[in-house]
């Protein structure tokens, strides 16, 4: 869809073309004005279309966009994917899924990781178009972040979100916007995506013929929040979801895009998941044949396809009189804008972005942050004994082991580049100490077998065991691409492998020395099954190339741990109600009334705060307040500097469907040992908002709220209330 302003604004300027004659190649010896980077964008816009005929048009809607050569418009892919790094397209700089790199609850880390990725695109964008080559993911729009909510562990797509919690989920989405797309006024770096538009997590195998059934107050409470912080921060496409959402296809809902379009005034281009368009058809049969479905997308406010059925049935529905050329003209015209902003039909020289180059990509900078950002997500679940750190200046002889501990796979997650400097476990273990410690290795044991194992002799006569253990992406997915998984790419429960279970067992019965288990996936897992035999544990989730680096600098204490759950860790799937069911009610922490086996924001660390209060909230307020203002003092109160994670929950008056409690502010911080921090929080009173079912709208109920601060969303060190009535 577009606003009625801008229809008439391209109206106005089509009129204007026509009567200035700027259809024609030249004016007067002048450049066009669609290259012409010194005239408005909706001007250029109006222009080239003006010059393009119906069927270069349509050709220009899918996403192996034609060439067309009499204008001198070449070929463009718009097909790329940059989820924690440019993906399949050759060498960059992998970092860590964005399941980790959520585990951070560092922000600003994030943008710095985003502002990474988004130069090495331009560079190899740059360095691809200098020698003609138009090919899929090289190009500047970049379908990424994944910003669905995490509703159940189950879901193989779930690794790469960033958790279950809409406050962070939007936090993290838009730094990392941000970051991909830059500050300059002119031009986009690169082009953001928000997806998948919306209530969208599974089932992974029914995703094509799915219908999420869902009531306005999940929808606005918990699918719907992160997106619209999205739009509000330019994000410049929203793709939207193969299912259907309450009987209405996802991608072509009126109600989702109105509500994107009308209500938050989105401006840039919608586009489709890729073959989603199909599915309207023969998945979710609500009509009756590609030519409909070509017409309906159109009509619906569809702007890119990510197929090719808009390629090959728009013309046809057009002459049935299903379409028109002035909806075809809306549509194109929007996503025209989009190659204006990114610098497309401008001299090169005329783009900020055009000096990046070969250095640029996977630099010795762009590793560093890669390994920050792996050592900044690792969770320390478990450290009995103060097992961990090791002492690197004394320890003799470590043994690594483990189906995950030498491999590249659990470093990788889905959606990945590649890099000539992946570290496994193995390697960063080894790497981490001098060469007159020995390290031994075996790889222990094997998925498929829970019988057989290696000897575990090492085990017993080295000091310690490190032993990295969990899934993998074979494991978990999306579908098609985890062909090891039972349920589509889905999980069925929550286990780790029944072979890595055994194996820890077999160790522990060989040695009474520390064995610290190292758990790789991209989900909650039961860590209970192997808590037992393990004296300390961490999850390491798929850390990117550095993933070994980076456990190293926590095995062997140069990071203090403060990487937090974004997930609720549960005891069991029977916690859960129906993975299908896409009601809120008994679901991550936000919901769920059982006890966890591990919280929501928890993590352990080699140090301790104490936290305390420095300004409190006010006690009362009204339902005009604008901004609830507090700061904590933190102090560290350990033996080590270290990052506290300070979060932020508030408890709501009671009301019907009222969350137990709510993550509405996080600050990572760095802390020296006898040090303190003030640490100050702005919660704007509309983020307190609930929706109202009966007015439809969303309401600042009255009553008395709960507040507090702690390093988890169980941990409710400093508590406070206030009353806004």
């Amino acid at each position: 869809m577009i606003s009625n302003n801008r229809l008439n604004l391209l109206k106005q300027l089509s009129f204007l073309c026509l009567f200035i004659g700027c259809s024609t190649s030249k004016l007067n010896g002048q450049t066009p004005f669609y290259l012409d980077s010194s005239k408005p964008t909706e001007i250029r816009t109006a222009d080239l279309l003006s010059k393009l005929t119906l069927e270069e048009k349509v050709s220009l809607l899918g996403y192996r966009s034609a060439a067309v050569p009499r204008l001198n418009i070449p070929a463009y892919n718009w097909w790329n994917e940059a989820l924690h790094g440019v993906a399949r397209a050759g060498e960059a700089t992998m970092f860590p899924q964005a399941i980790g790199m959520s585990a951070s609850f560092n922000d600003e880390l994030l943008h710095q990781v985003a502002e990474a990725i988004s130069t090495e695109a331009r560079a190899k964008y740059n360095l691809a178009v200098a020698k003609d080559r138009r090919v899929q993911y090289m190009g500047l729009t970049f379908w990424s972040p994944n910003i669905n909510i995490f509703r159940d562990p189950r879901w193989g797509r779930g690794q790469e979100t960033y958790g279950e919690d809409p406050y962070l989920t939007g936090k993290l989405g838009v730094a990392f916007v941000k970051g991909m797309q830059g500050n300059d006024p002119n031009h986009l770096k690169t082009a953001a995506c928000a997806k998948h538009y919306a209530v969208h997590s599974g089932p992974e195998r029914e995703r094509h013929s799915f219908d999420a059934k869902v009531d306005n107050k999940d929808l606005r409470e918990t699918y719907l929040p992160a997106f619209k912080k999205l739009v509000d921060a330019g994000v410049e496409s929203v793709m939207g979801a193969y299912n259907r959402v309450n009987g209405e296809p996802a991608t072509i809902s009126k109600t989702l895009i109105g509500i994107l379009r009308n209500e938050w005034g989105f401006k840039g281009h919608y586009l489709t998941d890729c073959w989603a368009l199909q599915d309207i058809y023969k998945g979710h049969n609500v009509l009756p044949n590609s030519v409909t479905v070509a017409a309906a997308a159109i009509k619906a406010g569809v702007n890119l396809d990510c197929s090719d059925l808009i390629q090959d049935d728009l013309v046809k529905a057009f002459k049935q009189g299903l379409v028109t050329e002035k909806e075809i003209d809306n549509s194109l015209a929007v996503l025209l804008k989009a190659q204006f902003k990114l610098g497309f039909y401008d001299a090169a020289k005329s783009s900020p972005y055009s000096s990046y180059g070969a250095d640029s990509v996977h630099n010795a900078s762009h590793i560093a942050l890669s390994r920050k950002m792996a050592a900044q997500s690792m969770v320390l679940l478990k450290n009995e004994n103060n097992a961990l750190p090791l002492d690197k200046k004394t320890i003799k002889k470590i043994y690594v082991t483990g189906g995950n501990s030498s491999s590249v796979e659990p470093l990788m997650g889905n959606y990945f580049g590649v890099s000539p400097s992946m570290v496994t476990f193995l390697e960063g273990i080894i790497g981490g100490v001098t060469p007159d410690v020995s390290v031994v290795y075996d790889m222990g044991v094997v998925l498929n077998d829970s019988t057989h194992f290696s000897p575990a002799y090492n085990a017993s006569e080295s000091e310690v065991t490190i032993a990295v253990l969990g899934l993998n992406p074979l494991l978990e997915g999306e579908d098609g691409d985890a062909f090891l998984t039972q349920n589509g790419a889905d999980k069925v429960n929550l286990s780790l492998p029944a072979s890595h279970i055994a194996y820890i067992k077999s160790l522990r019965t060989q040695t009474k020395k520390p064995i610290i288990a190292v758990l790789t996936g991209g989900s909650a897992m039961d860590v209970e099954a192997i808590k037992p035999y393990a004296d300390a544990i961490i999850i390491a989730w798929y850390p990117g190339e550095q993933g070994g680096n980076a456990l190293a600098d926590i095995v062997f204490g140069d990071v203090s741990p403060a990487g937090r759950l974004p997930i609720t860790f549960y005891n069991s799937i029977t916690d859960l109600p129906a993975y299908n069911d896409y009601n809120m009610a008994g679901k991550t922490y936000r919901y769920f009334k059982g006890k966890a086996q591990y919280p929501f924001g928890y993590g352990l660390s080699y140090t301790s705060f104490k936290y305390g209060w420095n300004t409190k909230p006010s006690k009362s307020y009204t339902t005009s307040a604008g901004i609830l203002n507090l700061s904590v003092t933190i102090e560290n109160t350990g033996g080590m500097n270290g990052d506290e994670v300070a979060q932020v929950y508030v408890k709501y008056p009671s009301a019907e469907r009222m969350p137990v409690k709510e993550l509405k502010g996080f600050k990572r911080v760095t802390i020296e040992k006898g040090s303190k921090k003030e640490v100050k929080f702005e919660i704007p009173f509309q983020e307190l908002m609930k929706w109202d079912l009966k007015a439809n709208k969303f309401k600042l109920y009255k009553g008395e709220y709960q507040l507090f601060v702690g390093g988890s969303s169980e941990d409710e060190r400093i508590i406070s209330s206030f009353l806004i009535k």
